[in-house]
């Protein structure tokens, strides 16, 4: 059992060169697995019956790491196996787990490598030699999850538990892919500001007079990229949706659009939901940094207008964005003759 926490503590330190921001996996989920059940109980043959599962739990984003809760219930097929003394010649048996562990995720973008260690209970199940089996004990594993969606994600998993009774021993290894929901909002994407300055006018000539007059001048702030298929705002930008609340109180009567875009990857139709999709995530934080909600209209154009060449990834990403549009007005000074 030592032997076996340190390999997970060694393990989870190795990933911990690669762990990134974790929000892509924080909050609550569900989820369903399937795989093959390595099987090995005392004087009987090894087998690899199907085994299937069912899973929830909670994550908690600290900083560049994601601590996690996850309950869990598995259900491994009854098959038969061979026998030697004391065992029967023929053994006919499965196991029913259950257990609550604790996950430590060093996540990566979209990708999340986890080690996860806890309790579970086995009972045996079939025949009088594996029935007797109901024990508890440590329940440990490795996995990697990978987040396709906002809401969805896909994991593979090996995870490990023993019981006992007596002199006999039943071992579960369980190799499982399984589909996880997550509940919960969208995260938020930034964007930065870059105010364009109104030109000066030339200075009046001494036998002439000047008149200043009020004109609308159209204003685009600049917006930050947005990570593949993600309304999430990334943390290193924040500062810069800062800069756009800042802007906004300066000028306090400038009307906001929050424009959203996306590369060409996808369906049209899809991607006109996730640029709409992504300027809403931009006006719900300005919204709730203290910018009034009737000021802000939130359009999505899809991958309508793309700034860069949708056929190299850089293009691709700079094309991922928001961008912030208004019009001011600004004093020009025109010349009159008297």
């Amino acid at each position: 059992m030592k032997k076996c926490t340190m390999s997970i503590a060694l393990t989870v330190a190795s990933l911990g060169m690669t762990a990134a921001q974790a929000g892509e996996f924080d909050g609550g989920y569900i989820g369903g697995k399937i795989g093959g059940n390595r099987t090995d109980m005392t004087a009987v043959s090894r087998q690899t019956p199907v085994t299937a599962g069912l899973e929830a739990g909670y994550n908690w984003d600290m900083e560049n790491v994601l601590l996690g809760v996850d309950g869990f219930v598995d259900f491994n097929e009854k098959k038969t196996h061979s026998g030697v003394a004391p065992a029967p010649a023929n053994v006919n048996y499965g196991s029913h787990v259950y257990g609550l562990d604790f996950k430590l995720g060093l996540p990566s973008g979209n990708w999340r490598p986890y080690a996860k260690l806890g309790y579970a209970h086995i009972g045996g199940r079939g025949d009088a030699y594996a029935s007797v089996i109901n024990d508890s004990d440590a329940h440990y594993g490795l996995g990697v999850e990978y987040k396709f969606s906002p809401n969805w994600s896909i994991a593979g998993e090996w995870t490990n538990n023993t019981g006992k009774r007596g002199a006999t021993k039943l071992t579960n290894n369980n190799f499982t892919i399984g589909l996880n929901y997550y509940f919960g909002k969208p995260y938020v994407a930034p964007v930065a500001v870059r105010a364009a300055a109104p030109a000066l006018a030339p200075a009046p000539a001494p036998s002439e007079t000047w008149k200043t007059l009020l004109e609308n001048k159209p204003v685009c702030i600049e917006g930050a990229n947005f990570e593949f298929d993600s309304v999430k705002l990334r943390s290193g930008e924040i500062k810069k949706l800062d800069e756009v609340v800042s802007f906004a109180a300066k000028y306090n009567d400038a009307q906001l659009e929050s424009s959203g875009h996306t590369d060409s990857t996808g369906t049209p139709e899809y991607n006109q939901k996730l640029s709409e999709g992504r300027a809403q995530s931009v006006k719900a934080y300005l919204v709730n940094k203290g910018v009034a909600a009737d000021r802000i209209t939130a359009v999505g154009y899809g991958e309508s207008k793309p700034m860069a060449d949708n056929k190299t990834a850089e293009g691709r990403e700079l094309n991922r964005r928001v961008e912030i549009c208004t019009v001011l007005q600004v004093e020009k000074k025109v010349r009159v003759t008297e």
